[in-house]
């Protein structure tokens, strides 16, 4: 007799493949915005489906099998198809409008690309896009003037929003040594409040290291013209920092925490701007190499 073949759920394709991405159940359903619960019931019916174990769980972290690898590809292959055909057949007339705020040096390295494939795939969909300081788009948020806005947070802080993005901080300067100098460091920095800045004062402080603010900018251009000219060190995510720069991790400066960015959106979200939150989080996934391989996917 022929054997059977297997239909295999899509949607249980798509929170395999969220979960592998997100390296945790916890995560993972976050971004789904499911509980838990639900998606490891996913999961199970998933390997079920395949006879494969296809995740290995330990109380701290979520690894795929050797199965579970070769799956990934192919799941993440049936799941571009898919939404490639819905976005073309289904909703390529989808209209609205889309408010989103993004820190200007985020926007700057990361969003451009993530923006353009989001606009190629719904070109009736207005986005208006405004680059500010966290503590601005916050503001905005509140009142009502965005519907979603991707901010700077201290790592782990708070229970709004999901994590997006994570990525380690390093110090930066230009052929200046002012550690030699003896003292105190200069830090260029961005009006408060800011992650940056907040991090650099408190690892110094932590480190008994005296400090001064030298300057004040609150553009990312500005702040690495500043560190070009000596005018001091400043405290960014490494992949901000553009060739030609110093970057100290670590000795002899203190260590900085990782950079944390998080997505908050309105509740009544709308078909379009849900769209994009997805894509937003499916494309970040947490660090820049996802960044990076992701494509789009409604």
């Amino acid at each position: 007799m022929p054997k059977t073949l297997i239909n295999l759920d899509v949607d249980l394709l798509r929170t395999f493949v969220t979960i592998a991405h997100a390296g945790s159940f916890t995560r993972a359903a976050e971004r789904l915005l499911r509980q838990q619960s639900t998606i490891s019931l996913q999961i199970k019916r998933l390997e079920d489906a395949l006879g494969q174990r296809l995740l290995d769980r330990t109380p701290r972290s979520v690894h795929l099998t050797p199965e579970g690898e070769a799956v990934l590809g192919y799941a993440q292959r049936i799941l571009d198809l898919n939404d490639e055909m819905v976005s073309l057949v289904i909703e390529p007339q989808m209209q609205g409008s889309i408010r989103l705020g993004v820190p200007e040096d985020f926007a700057t390295h990361h969003m451009s690309g993530i923006l353009s494939r989001f606009v190629q795939a719904y070109p009736s969909v207005a986005l208006e896009v405004t680059c500010d300081l966290t503590l601005n788009l916050l503001a905005g948020f509140r009142d009502g003037t965005f519907d979603i806005v991707l901010v700077k947070r201290e790592q782990g802080a708070g229970a709004q929003g999901v994590r997006v993005w994570r990525e380690p901080l390093v110090w930066v300067s230009g052929h200046h040594d002012f550690i030699a100098g003896g003292g105190p460091l200069p830090l260029v920095v961005s009006p408060e409040p800011c992650v940056y800045r907040k991090r650099a004062v408190d690892a110094l402080n932590r480190a008994r290291m005296r400090w001064r603010i030298s300057y004040t900018c609150a553009s990312l251009a500005g702040t690495l013209a500043a560190v070009r000219a000596g005018l001091g060190v400043a405290v960014l995510p490494r992949e901000m920092v553009p060739h030609g720069l110093h970057v100290t991790d670590g000795q002899p400066l203190p260590e900085l925490k990782d950079t944390e960015i998080a997505l908050m959106t309105v509740r009544a979200l709308a078909a379009p701007a849900t769209k994009l939150r997805d894509h937003i989080i499916r494309c970040l996934g947490d660090g820049p190499e996802q960044a990076q391989r992701q494509s789009l996917t409604a």
